[in-house]
């Protein structure tokens, strides 16, 4: 039932169209027409300028570290077995990835969950998203393409928790693969793109690109 509870929420928190809300609240775009028509903060920058893409990435982030702190609410609910808290954590976590990439709120179509899933390993192995998050401006900065240094963090994440997790969160490894899966996946167009030499390159000091 706990279980329960933590996906369903998670899922509607993580479902929370942020560049979508916004765009139209302040001006009256729904991003997902213009540009790559992705509903994530990418897109936002390009479309909107850097004020509402810092402020897009930034909720998105938060989305992910609250659904990954959702089990802390309910402690005095556990029931007791082995590795509770941390399954509970990975499975809001995962649930508002699938949010995120399919919000309820925005008929299913949401941007791609990076950082998104930025904000939950942040919540639950703080040290691992750092790694990653230096990867990505390492790869970001050095080819200006956002997408390849996404996909370079997300297929290093289950490495990089193999080796700073403890034994008795070696369970996460799986959690990291099946985010990095979900994740790539949903870059695959960008990785067409960047294979033909037709990705946009980016940014993000720039007020638009």
């Amino acid at each position: 039932m706990l279980l329960s509870i933590i996906i369903i929420l998670a899922y509607f928190i993580g479902s929370i169209p942020t560049a979508v809300w916004l765009g139209k609240y302040f001006h009256g775009i729904d991003v997902r027409d213009h540009g790559s028509k992705n509903a994530g903060a990418t897109n936002t920058f390009r479309i909107l300028g850097k004020r509402l893409g810092w402020t897009v990435l930034m909720i998105d982030i938060f989305k992910g570290s609250l659904c990954a702190s959702l089990p802390f609410l309910f402690k005095d609910y556990y029931l007791g077995f082995k590795d509770e808290e941390l399954i509970l954590q990975l499975c809001g976590g995962f649930s508002a990835v699938l949010g995120h990439v399919f919000p309820v709120y925005a008929g299913f179509r949401g941007g791609k969950g990076v950082a998104t899933s930025l904000g939950i390993v942040l919540g639950i192995n703080p040290v691992g998203a750092i790694i990653c998050l230096c990867l990505f401006l390492l790869i970001f900065i050095s080819f200006r393409f956002v997408s390849l240094g996404a996909i370079t963090a997300a297929m290093a994440l289950p490495f990089i928790s193999f080796f700073l997790l403890k034994e008795d969160q070696r369970i996460m490894i799986i959690f990291t693969i099946i985010l990095s899966f979900v994740v790539i996946a949903a870059h695959r167009k960008n990785i067409g793109r960047l294979l033909r030499g037709e990705e946009n390159k980016m940014n993000l000091l720039k007020k638009k690109a």
